[in-house]
């Protein structure tokens, strides 16, 4: 072998000596210089022992060889190119077990958050998470537990100084963990805040604008009106028109305002337990009126146990609700066409303008129709205020924004589903709740009741209302006396005990509220009745009327003197039945 090859290596040929005297098998891998390749040597001796000749088989592994050798190098460099961006990348890096608990993490942390890498591993996945985005951290560790991979969570995570940022976050589940990345939003978010400012302050111009322009209309007419009633040589029948024109036109104010107010959420409700079913049949009874006769509208209620579904809602709004959801769906479809309403009791509110789906008991109703559909880049406005896309003359673009005040106030929710050519839908969802104990009605007083003399304390701040309710009062026969503030409510009360038997009060005055001194009166003269009055209010809007009558402003001198004579009755009534029992 040494004349085959002088140069090769000298160890080789001392194994094989050992093989041959001791007997021991030998394999080894080992270059061969010489020859320039790579072998599997296997040497073994043969024959009678004192012969001592070895055998030696040589398997060329020089492609082998050279093949784990480029694998190893690749190896090694892409377990390089990872380490570097691990510890490069400005995204947040983790590696976390589905215990929840951080195993890795890369240094961003510190140089983003101020976090020492201590801090983090060890800890659980929602311990930086900002308190209001904790539900949708867990929901997202839930799915990719699942084996689900998750897009663009976006979470706050705290900063080491007490902060927060904002992190959009991607996490894909292998093994027994899963490796999560999460990418600096902060600056994003900012800047669609500032956009959604934007719009709000574009909506409110466009409001302002809206409003104005149906007031002015409204108050041409009353304007008018007047002008012409001053005239000496007016004739009886033009004076009755001109002041029908005036009454007609506030109850247009009136329900502008109110649209408003339901748009805003600011809508002083008055919530009963009634039957949807029942309501849904009702109005779908006025809808051919509504449509016309070539729309064909199909009624789809519930059958069997299900058929009674109940709900805690304001029915008059309810109803206002729903017949301008059927007016939207004509003129979607031009006055011809199919609409469907569809009554169902609903267990999930699906995820909706930026707000997740939602699981309890509600009530959808659905309002179907074959019209010509929403574009995409109007579906995000349709309930805006004054959004509309009819032509001059054909809608306010207030039906849809009191649909949705109505839905959001009554804790539930407004959906559309649509597109261009395949027709809309239309699905309010609201709470479900159990039949109300049927009540009986009491007797109605008449229109301008006569007041008999009953004396009324009048709380009102405004100097021009105030005057008007204490004149209107004492025209239909009641004494009254004015309070400006509750303060000076309670104490006529206490000076002259048992002389009011009805208090008439604003709710929205300096101090004290018209909610309060109810409140209050209710504690120290239980049966004194109380009613309020109010246009507008955040406390009624909030918390409603505690129990106690409400009118509204406007309010005419007839619904005036009607409440006032049913609270005195009502308090009458309750004090009859105490003493018989």
């Amino acid at each position: 072998m040494s004349e085959l090859a002088p140069a090769h290596e000298r160890s080789w040929y001392d194994t094989y000596g050992q093989v041959a005297l001791t007997g021991n098998p030998v394999r080894f891998e080992s270059g061969a210089v010489a020859l320039g390749r790579w072998f599997d040597v296997h040497a073994l001796r043969v024959g009678e022992p004192e012969q001592h000749r070895v055998a030696v088989l040589f398997n060329d592994i020089t492609d082998r060889r050279r093949a784990e050798t480029t694998l190893r190098a690749t190896a090694e460099e892409k377990a390089t190119e990872r380490d570097l961006v691990w510890r490069a990348s400005r995204d947040l890096l983790v590696v976390c077990g589905f215990d929840g608990i951080f195993h890795s993490a890369n240094d961003a942390w510190t140089a983003t958050l101020g976090w020492d890498l201590s801090d983090v591993v060890g800890a659980r996945f929602d311990a930086l998470v900002h308190p209001d985005d904790r539900d949708a951290a867990a929901h997202a560790f839930e799915r990719v537990s699942a084996g689900d991979a998750i897009d663009d969570v976006d979470v706050r995570v705290r900063t080491r100084d007490g902060g927060h940022r904002w992190f959009s976050w991607n996490a894909i589940p292998t093994g027994d963990r899963f490796y999560a990345a999460g990418r600096d939003v902060t600056e994003r978010r900012a800047l669609e805040e500032q956009l959604r400012q934007s719009q709000k302050l574009e909506a409110v111009g466009q409001l302002t604008g809206g409003v104005a322009h149906d007031f002015n209309n409204l108050l041409t007419v009353i304007k008018s009106s007047t002008d012409l009633l001053k005239r000496p040589d007016l004739a009886e029948e033009r004076r009755v028109r001109y002041v029908g024109a005036i009454a007609d036109t506030v109850d247009r104010a009136a329900k502008l305002t109110g649209q408003l107010l339901a748009f805003a959420r600011r809508q002083a409700l008055r919530p009963e337990t009634f039957a949807v079913n029942r309501a849904v049949a009702a109005v779908s009874d006025m809808v051919g009126t509504l449509t016309g006769s070539r729309v064909h509208v199909e009624l789809d209620l519930p059958e069997g146990e299900s058929r009674d579904l109940h709900v805690n809602a304001d029915p008059s709004q309810f109803d206002t609700a729903l017949v301008n959801l059927v007016v939207n769906a004509r003129d979607a479809m031009d006055g011809e066409g199919h609409l469907r309403i569809r009554l169902r009791r609903a267990n999930l509110v699906p995820a909706v303008r930026a707000h997740p789906r939602r699981r309890g008991d509600f009530v959808a109703v659905s309002i179907s129709d074959t019209g010509t559909g929403i574009a995409p880049e109007n579906l995000e406005r349709i309930f805006e205020p004054f959004f509309t896309t009819k032509t001059i003359g054909q809608g306010t673009g207030l039906g849809l924004s009191q649909v949705f005040g109505f839905a959001k106030q009554s804790g539930g929710e407004i959906t559309v589903e649509s597109a261009p050519g395949d027709g809309t839908t239309f699905t309010l969802y609201l709470p479900r709740v159990a039949p109300a104990e049927e009540v009986r009605e009491a007797d109605e007083p008449e229109e301008l009741a006569e007041g008999h003399g009953t004396c009324v304390l009048v709380v009102e701040d405004n100097l021009e209302v105030g005057a008007f309710a204490q004149q209107a009062l004492s025209e239909l026969g009641y004494s009254t006396v004015w309070a400006k503030d509750g303060h000076q409510a309670l104490g006529e009360i206490e000076r002259i005990p048992y002389r009011f038997e009805v208090v008439f009060s604003d709710v929205m005055m300096p101090g004290m509220n018209g909610v309060e001194l109810a409140g209050e009166i209710r504690r120290r003269r239980p049966d004194m009745p109380v009613v309020l009055t109010s246009g507008y209010s955040d406390v009624l809007a909030a918390e409603g009327t505690h129990g106690f009558d409400l009118l509204r402003k406007p309010y005419s001198v007839a619904d005036l003197s009607r409440i006032l004579r049913r609270a005195v009755q009502d308090a009458g009534t309750r004090r009859r039945n105490r003493e018989l029992r």
